[in-house]
């Protein structure tokens, strides 16, 4: 029998390609997570530092922490249309790139305007990246127990991020350069840029889907230009044309920005959403909570280095209690509130946080670590910590189950934004106090200043609790659970 000719060979089977490990995809994801959350927080310690360097104003080293969280929170829900749209995987790989090079550029910049731009260029990219670390890991990972403990390990690995943040920085900073907060990105960046490239399969929703550029623009902008607004009160007065036209501009952006969503076929946030009690109550107590607790880390850090003589690695660990506290107080929410109800429970995180920045007020410029730091810290994030989860279940209830995760991102928005609203406020609070007090430069009148600060965050916090007991509907169900990215606040924000 004549041997085959070449031609006529069967062809070799394809070469099997090796599965992925699951828990290689999982260490991928929650490394992006850890990256997000540790640059809301791994700044402060370094802001002193930062300010001498490149001369920033007061105003300007806020700028450090707001041009990140705004253009996070602007973006987040435009970064998770974007992953089901163009794919997981490949918003995962240009939210990180994106996210590393601007770290890159922040590292090495020598003006405060270069410094600001890098940041918000962060914030855009982890709000690409943020939204597909979650959705690559559920997609990864099948329904079941081991889904479940991975999403518990990224959970725990953004709050763990969080909690970080201050440490790291610390270290950083005194060890290295301010500068190095920033450029310990690129490295760890690119290493996960190379194992998502490996290990990470694409995924992406139902096509036709589409992106709300215009609304995502317009929320950030009103947003970035109202807190400018609030800051430039500080330096130029109610009156000036410098402050009155941001303070008129942001809200007319954000006014044509819900005019957009009412508009648009496949709107970035779906109003409708708001007609339910639930819904809007949770995220108005979300927005107001954020803008009370968010300036905590910024002023004591600030209070830590300027009025009683820390180094960054000094008040990082002396933060560290808060941070800890905060992931104690997510812990014991969910275990309460089969007994007392999400509502009470979201309402006495709320009350005990009060009690923390009240105390927190009384701080003085010869103040010790345990009752000027350590014990009112623990406090505040305690209640942050309780108030959070609770707050997040409620938002889901009575939404239509494929509308839990837009709800979901929406609650970590309205957190994001209020916050960056209010540390605009009460650092200009801070600020104006203590440039009345004495020579305006001198440790009692900082600390008169972030005092005041306090006293007006209590206040705030106290408008959250009326928000919740009078709009909030009592439940009559229980509300089912739902994922929210580790905040500034609980991480130690998602600090910012």
């Amino acid at each position: 029998m004549a041997p085959m000719s070449p031609a006529a060979a069967p062809p070799e089977p394809p070469a099997r390609r090796t599965p992925v490990p699951t828990w290689l995809v999982v260490l991928t994801t929650c490394a992006g997570q850890f990256l997000v959350v540790l640059d809301v927080s791994v700044v402060n310690v370094a802001l002193p530092s930062m300010r001498t360097d490149l001369g920033l104003s007061a105003p300007g080293l806020q700028w450090v922490v707001n041009a990140y969280s705004i253009a996070f929170a602007g973006f987040m829900l435009l970064g998770g249309r974007a992953g089901d749209v163009f794919g997981r995987k490949r918003t995962f790989l240009m939210g990180l790139a994106l996210f590393t090079l601007a770290s890159l550029a922040g590292g090495v910049a020598q003006e405060g305007w270069q410094l600001l731009a890098a940041r918000a260029v962060q914030g855009l990219g982890a709000a690409v990246l943020a939204p597909a670390t979650l959705t690559i890991l559920t997609s990864a990972v099948a329904e079941g127990p081991a889904r479940a403990r991975a999403i518990a390990t990224w959970s725990a690995v953004g709050g763990g991020g969080g909690a970080a943040g201050g440490l790291v920085g610390g270290v950083l900073t005194e060890a290295l350069s301010w500068r190095w907060v920033l450029l310990i990105n690129v490295p760890i960046g690119a290493l996960v840029l190379t194992a998502a490239v490996r290990w990470v399969a694409e995924s992406r929703s139902t096509a036709g889907r589409r992106l709300d550029l215009l609304g995502a623009v317009l929320v950030t902008a009103g947003a970035a230009v109202l807190a400018y607004g609030i800051v430039e009160t500080e330096a130029s007065g109610w009156t000036s044309a410098r402050t009155l036209a941001p303070l008129v501009a942001g809200p007319l952006l954000l006014a044509v920005f819900l005019l957009v969503e009412a508009r648009t076929r496949a709107p970035l946030m779906p109003l409708k959403l708001f007609r339910l009690r639930p819904v809007a109550a949770a995220n108005v107590a979300m927005f107001i909570g954020g803008a009370g607790m968010m300036c905590m880390w910024f002023l004591m850090t600030l209070y830590a280095q300027n009025v009683l003589g820390y180094g960054p690695l000094g008040a990082g660990i002396a933060l560290v209690p808060s941070s800890v506290s905060i992931m104690a107080g997510s812990k014991t929410a969910p275990r309460l509130m089969p007994r007392l109800g999400a509502r009470n429970v979201a309402v006495l995180g709320i009350l005990v946080a009060m009690v923390g920045f009240a105390w927190q007020s009384t701080m003085r410029a010869d103040g010790g670590y345990v009752m000027s730091i350590l014990l009112p810290g623990i406090v505040m994030m305690l209640g942050a910590g309780l108030a959070t989860t609770p707050l997040a279940s409620l938002a889901t209830s009575g939404v239509d189950p494929g509308d839990a995760g837009l709800v979901s991102g929406l609650v970590n928005t309205s957190r994001t934004l209020g916050g960056a609203l209010g540390l605009a406020v009460l650092s200009t609070v801070a600020a104006s106090r203590t440039a009345a007090v004495g020579d305006g430069t001198g440790p009692a009148a900082l600390t008169a200043g972030y005092a005041l600060a306090f006293r007006c965050a209590t206040v705030i916090l106290a408008a959250a609790v009326v928000v919740m007991v009078l709009w909030m509907p009592r439940e009559t169900r229980r509300p089912r659970p739902v994922l929210v990215e580790p905040d500034a606040e609980q991480a130690a924000q998602r600090q910012h």
